[in-house]
Parts: C-alpha cells; structure tokens; sequence
C-alpha cells in the first residue's frame, strides 16, 4: 500500500495546530490540506495514538474558522438533511462508500488497527454524523472523492483560498 498523499510536518506546523486547536497536538504524522496563507488546515493524525488508543480521525480539521464553519451547519440541521440527501440517491451512496473505501485504505496504508477496522470517519458510509470529518477529509482528499463532505465544504461560507488566519496564526 502507497502512503496517503499528506505533506511532512515542521515544528512550527505542531505549534500552529496545537494553538489552533487550543491543546498539544498528538500524534501529528503529516499536514493533509493548508490555507492559502500555509497554515495547517487538517491535520494527518497516527491511528494509534501514543499512549495506545485507537484513533480513526486519520484527516482532523484543525483550523478554527473552518471548524466554525462545520459546526454552524451542524447546529443547522444540515447533517439530518443530507443524511436524508444520501438515502434517497443510489449514486450518492455509492460515492459515499466509495470515499469511505479511500479513507480505510489511506489510513490502513499508515497502520492497521483492529479495534477501528472497518470505521472511517464523519459516519461514512452509511449517514452523516460529523461534517467537521468529512470537510477534513475532502480538503485531504481534494474534490471529488468525498461528495457529502464536498458539499458540505461548499455550503459552509468558508474557503481555504481565502485566509481567515489569525495574523501570529498564519503559515507564511
């Protein structure tokens, strides 16, 4: 299996993401999408954390005014709809699970672990419970891949081609 295609990460890159997410980073293994500016925006996170617990968040959103964008769709109900959306559409389900396919094999590509196998992210590939996942895994992924996440990304009034970066939070 080929590695996932995420960036090395630098020092100031785990600074950035730990004040981003307001915490020590953990487990930091790569840099899968960054904001224009060059600030992480998702973080590629070990599926087996240091102390031993299982991780499946392979793709983590890190970035504050994206997160924030996620979570007011969430609060708005956006995830009952396109959970709605998915049941509905036959093609959608099958990109869906397609994307969930791809998120198993990337993450499994940097290490199986059995208490996770099978279990992606944001509720793929059956529903849709957490946007946050799916908007990180399609900044990873790039568009096309993940379509929930796709449209979720498109609908949340935020863009990494337009930094939102706080100016001591900015990666240039």
């Amino acid at each position: 299996m080929s590695r996932p295609p995420f960036e090395p990460f630098t020092e100031r890159d785990v600074e950035l993401v730990s004040a981003q997410l307001g915490r020590p980073a953990r487990d930091v293994i790569g840099i899968a999408a960054r904001c224009v500016c060059g600030a992480p925006t998702v973080v590629a996170t070990r599926p087996r954390l240091g102390n031993g617990t299982p991780f499946p968040t392979l793709y983590y959103l890190s970035h504050p005014a994206a997160t924030a964008a996620a979570s007011t769709l969430e609060a708005n109900g956006r995830m009952a709809e396109l959970t709605a959306k998915l049941e509905a559409d036959d093609d959608l389900q099958a990109a869906y699970r397609a994307a969930h396919e791809s998120y198993l094999l990337d993450r499994e590509s940097i290490l199986t672990v059995d208490e996770i196998a099978g279990y992606s992210a944001g509720g793929m590939p059956t529903r849709v419970k957490c946007l946050h996942a799916l908007v990180g895994h399609s900044l990873a992924a790039g568009p096309g891949l993940n379509p929930i996440g796709d449209l979720a990304l498109a609908e949340c009034g935020w863009s990494p081609e337009v930094c939102a970066c706080a100016p001591d939070q900015r990666g240039d």
